[in-house]
């Protein structure tokens, strides 16, 4: 028997001291976003590959330390530069389907800084509600977008 598809949004706000020119090259450049998106304290990252376009996906393969597989599969839909970015995605964790998901970034300009504004509409499909896990986790990567902005201008 499948498992019941639990379905959530969420939303999380930033402001970085930072103009959205460079807010948008943070999520664009496969540099940039692979360092502060991929490569987390406490994972491996086995490999990363980011083709930012319309269409062009993002892969990500890795593990916590002594800890089971996981992907991360996305498409990019839309891309307004400087703008908006709009994705699809999907996770796995040890080959078992975990999550699917839109997300859409909104980049603001806001005085000197940049609101970076992101939504995302989860279908948790391993029949476990973990949105809190995932606002937890969609927090954390942006205090680390926000230290990559300071310390790589």
């Amino acid at each position: 028997m499948s498992k019941p598809t639990i379905f959530s949004t969420f939303t999380v706000e930033r402001v970085y001291p930072a103009p959205p020119s460079r807010v948008f090259s943070a999520l664009s450049d496969p540099v940039k976003k692979r360092r502060w998106y991929a490569e987390g304290e406490g994972f491996v990252v086995d490999s990363y590959s980011l083709d930012f376009r319309v269409g062009g996906f993002e892969r990500t393969r890795f593990r916590p330390v002594g800890g089971p597989d996981m992907t991360n599969d996305g498409v990019y839909l839309e891309i307004l530069p400087e703008e908006r970015v709009v994705f699809a995605y999907s996770m796995t964790i040890a080959g078992q389907p975990l999550s699917s998901s839109l997300g859409t970034m909104e980049l603001r300009r806001e005085g000197d800084g940049t609101r970076l504004r992101y939504t995302e509409q989860i279908a948790h499909t391993s029949g476990i509600d973990a949105t809190a896990d995932r606002i937890q986790g969609t927090e954390e990567l942006f205090e680390v977008l926000g230290k990559e902005l300071e310390t790589h201008p």
